[in-house]
């Protein structure tokens, strides 16, 4: 599965390409596409998908007997620290030209440098008197971030700080007469004029692969997050429970705070549950009393060679279990109620996990799970696989993790849970 997962991160380098990709494989599987536009037509037993703005996306399956009914999520993002290419985006003199971009989210700068890069995303096209967003992934060695060589910067190996708008931009053409639109045009095969905006960035070019003597490690670009977009997705298609309406849900933008139409912190989970639950005759607010929700984002590793940053009793290992992740300041939607369920779900099964939580003298990072729970607000508890280099491009996690949360989230969609009048829960396995 590892395997396969590598295949989806490579060729879903922009969260375009993964929605387009994960839309697809749920299609194959027999998901019904609805259309935010249009009303919503569905049924006890059916199984949709909806995309906003073609990088977010949601999917429901909904159970045959919804007497009472809990509503199970797992939510990820599909975005991940790039670099974007600016409106007109060239920068040209006299015997260079260089893409103009700007820094998407906390990437992690240094390892950008000396590596192959290329350009994807979506591009805006005239077509039939129609205005057209299209996916678009050049798949070709493009440019390069050249790096300044010691000899020119003696301070490159004593924490150089890289401008940006400096240190960052992309060598792309020995000619100032370079073009990115008419270039983009030509690979499209249509006019200058038919190709009227992108969103464009860049990406690393290279396989994923495993290492090490046994195969246990793997390395690509996206783990952070797409290797929770997928494994949660395996899940979804897998997981069933016949009382539930299972969610499956991978928003953009969560790299950089959430707050776009596309994003977590939008209507698009709220009003999409609610108008499921309207044309099954159901109340959402009633629903989400039995409900529970997964928010699916990667973990920090132990570092080989800086165990100091981890917190003394919460260490987290690749290839050792599921993380259930804490935070006192509820960065993380964990508390003690949410992860002794689904910590209960995953030791039924055998599924091993562990906990992380930072140490007391270092603030960590957060993710979507507070934010899509602002919008539909039930029992959460976050997670994630344990992960090295996270905001490289080129991050490092555990190959036996992948069947494992796969593994750990099918547990979680064949459960259903029901809220009893002393505010316990009890909890069945279908």
């Amino acid at each position: 599965m590892a395997k396969k997962m590598l295949k989806f991160i490579e060729e879903s380098p922009t969260a375009f390409q993964a929605v387009e990709n994960i839309r697809d494989l749920l299609v194959k599987e027999g998901f019904e596409v609805l259309q935010e536009n249009q009303p919503y037509t569905v049924k006890k037993g059916g199984k949709y998908v909806i995309t906003r703005n073609g990088t977010s996306v949601l999917a429901f399956k909904i159970g045959t007997d919804l007497s009472d009914p809990s509503i199970m999520m797992a939510t990820s993002h599909t975005d991940c620290p790039s670099f974007k290419i600016k409106p007109n985006g060239v920068i040209s003199s006299e015997h260079y030209a260089k893409l103009n971009t700007e820094v998407y989210g906390g990437a992690l700068f240094t390892p950008w440098l000396d590596r192959p890069l290329s350009i994807a995303g979506r591009v805006i096209v005239k077509e039939d008197g129609r205005i057209c967003s299209k996916p678009f992934n050049l798949k070709k060695n493009f440019c390069v971030i050249p790096s300044v060589a010691p000899h020119m910067n003696r301070e490159a190996n004593n924490g150089y700080k890289m401008n940006p708008q400096i240190d960052l931009l992309p060598l792309v053409a020995s000619s100032k007469d370079f073009s990115l639109k008419k270039y983009i045009a030509s690979e499209l095969g249509i006019t200058e004029e038919e190709l009227l905006n992108y969103d464009l960035y860049l990406y690393p070019r290279g396989e994923g692969f495993i290492f090490g003597p046994e195969g246990e490690y793997l390395c690509s670009h996206h783990l952070d997050n797409l290797e929770c977009a997928y494994t949660s997705l395996m899940a979804f298609i897998q997981g069933y429970n016949e009382k539930n309406i299972n969610v499956y849900a991978s928003f953009d933008n969560e790299e950089v705070g959430s707050l776009t139409r596309q994003g977590a912190a939008s209507d698009f989970l709220n009003v999409n549950i609610d108008r499921i639950c309207q044309a099954l005759g159901l109340n959402m607010l009633d629903v989400l009393g039995n409900s529970m929700s997964l928010s699916c984002d990667n973990a920090h590793a132990s570092h080989p060679n800086h165990p100091e940053n981890d917190d003394p009793t919460n260490h987290t290992y690749m290839n050792k279990g599921i993380v259930i992740k804490y935070n006192a300041n509820q960065s993380y939607t964990s508390d003690g109620l949410s992860s002794a369920i689904f910590a209960s779900l995953l030791e039924k099964e055998e599924i091993p996990y562990q906990y992380f939580t930072n140490r007391s003298d270092k603030r960590g990072g957060g993710t979507l799970g507070n934010i899509s729970n602002g919008q539909v607000s039930v029992l959460s508890v976050d997670i994630g696989l344990p992960q090295l280099a996270m905001h490289s491009p080129l991050e490092t996690a555990g190959v036996q993790d992948v069947d494992t949360m796969i593994r750990g989230i099918t547990a979680f969609y064949n459960t259903h849970l029901h809220l009893t009048e002393d505010g316990s829960y009890e909890v069945e396995t279908d």
